[in-house]
């Protein structure tokens, strides 16, 4: 990264030094080990969600919500007794960073590199954060934080827990029209602003790079950590498994095949919104993916398998894991205590997850040396209001209710799971050219360039750099040799 702008570093800097701001690194990120002492020696006496510039510590997989400081990667990996697979299935817990989800972190992947830079003025530029959900929520935190004014822009049909959290955070918050699959009409908004308000910065999650980089240097690592603390003697690291809203977390996916071969990729979306797995459109339940579009930074030749879920199952298993009568149900079909107190870390695109993993498992007839890892994005903490709304619309929950939807994750089948040979792969790359080129201003040869594999081991070995300039930035502000 080079500087782009001395004289608006210099206001950043100045921002950061009033508001005593520090910027992790990515290697702290990874290793909290790093991290200074006189930050551990805050940790504790904040809480997770407070707007306190050193929560910015706390964007990685490795909180321990216990001490207010870090332990191992935070994991849960699901029974058999729930998926009747014999393969083990792993997800990384996005509820316990700050805001309750992983996204933060991606935020903090666009937005630091610009901020060390120059390249973004805090003290007289907005930030927008184009999203269906979580990613805006990340990074109207991260400007929080620093003390920038962020822009949210997410569909109305959202929960509405994301927006009173956006607007008690004091984000500009724009909805527009649909739910979680309207990402054009996103689009459209962002280009009004672009003509409307020329100096707002976009930081758009399905085309900046920093994005997956993030993932690919601190959620890549964490899962391949989780898989080294589970593996026992003869594990082996089968497949990852990820939804594809921006195509962040599916990054991770080409960290692991840098570091395990022969494991696979899998990407999974709404059936109601088959886009991967056979060019179809539609409206869904999913809320935070499927998006209608290929996004920009999906590096789709490394996706291996596409897989399809029905959202009608994501909502009735929100409803088991949540309810009264369906924990009561699960216990009586011998779910421990201890997994049941973790079920609410699933919210409901990682429900979609969990399905797409157990599907993953029978596709493949995984055994118990076989590890499938995934991410549980964010928790049933975010969906309160549709575990309300499914109470009034479809009544009281019921023992068959809960029976009959805990049949729904046992009976899993390997239908709508496509593997991708090459041309398969190719054919998805070609798709993103109707969006990106015709639509976002995108040029042909951008696009050829992005199935070139070198040019992804560029973009994941920029980020490397990113340290460097961030240590240049906190000795720019002098808050870390103050404290």
């Amino acid at each position: 990264m080079k500087i782009v702008n001395e004289a608006v570093l210099d206001r950043a800097a100045r921002l950061c030094r009033e508001r005593k701001v520090v910027i992790p690194t990515l290697a702290q990120m990874r290793d909290p080990s790093k991290i200074p002492a006189h930050v551990k020696q805050r940790l504790p006496k904040v809480g997770l969600w407070d707007v306190d510039p050193v929560n910015l510590f706390r964007i990685s997989w490795k909180n321990d919500v216990q001490s207010g400081l870090f332990g191992n990667v935070n994991a849960f990996e699901l029974p058999k007794s729930i998926t009747q697979t014999d393969a083990r299935i792993i997800g990384l817990v996005g509820k316990y960073f700050p805001t309750g989800a992983h996204k933060v972190g991606a935020a903090f992947g666009c937005l630091v590199p610009r901020l060390v830079t120059g390249g973004f003025d805090p003290t007289t530029q907005k930030a927008v954060w184009p999203s269906t959900g979580n990613y805006c929520r990340g990074g109207a935190f991260d400007c929080a934080l620093l003390g920038a004014t962020a822009v949210a822009i997410l569909p109305e049909g959202m929960s509405r827990e994301r927006f009173e959290w956006l607007k008690k955070i004091g984000a500009e918050v724009i909805a527009t029209p649909g739910t979680e699959s309207n990402v054009k009409e996103i689009y459209d908004k962002c280009w009004e602003l672009r003509r409307t308000r020329p100096t707002d910065v976009i930081f758009n999650q399905f085309e900046e790079f920093g994005n997956p980089a993030w993932h690919y240097h601190v959620t890549g690592p964490a899962l391949a950590e989780a898989f080294e603390q589970a593996k026992g003697p003869k594990g082996r690291l089968a497949a990852y498994v990820s939804a594809t809203g921006s195509a962040g977390t599916i990054g991770a996916g080409d960290f692991l095949k840098k570091t395990h071969s022969g494991v696979r990729v899998v990407a999974t979306e709404a059936q109601q919104c088959p886009t991967l797995y056979m060019n179809g459109f539609g409206d869904h339940r999913i809320e935070g993916i499927g998006d209608k579009h290929i996004p920009w930074i999906h590096n789709v030749r490394n996706t291996d398998a596409v897989a399809a879920i029905d959202d009608e199952h994501t909502i009735r298993l929100l409803r088991l894991f949540n309810e009264k009568t369906g924990r009561a149900l699960l216990q009586k079909e011998g779910v421990a205590p201890g997994v049941l107190d973790k079920l609410p870390l699933l919210g409901i695109s990682s429900i979609c997850n969990l399905l797409t993993s157990i599907k993953v498992a029978k596709y493949y007839e995984l055994g118990a040396d076989d590890v499938v890892l995934t991410v549980f994005t964010d928790s049933a903490e975010m969906y309160g209001s549709r575990v309300e709304e499914l109470a009034k619309s479809r009544g009281p929950y019921s023992e068959l209710n809960a029976a009959m939807d805990l049949d729904l994750v046992r009976s899993c089948g390997t239908d709508y799971l496509r593997e991708l040979g090459y041309r398969d792969r190719k054919a998805l790359h070609n798709l993103k050219y109707f969006t990106w080129v015709e639509q976002q201003g995108k040029t042909s040869e951008e696009l050829r360039a992005l199935w070139d594999p070198a040019f992804w081991d560029e973009r994941y070995a920029e980020a490397e750099g990113w340290d460097a300039m961030i240590d240049a930035f906190n000795a720019r502000t002098g808050v870390a040799q103050a404290l």
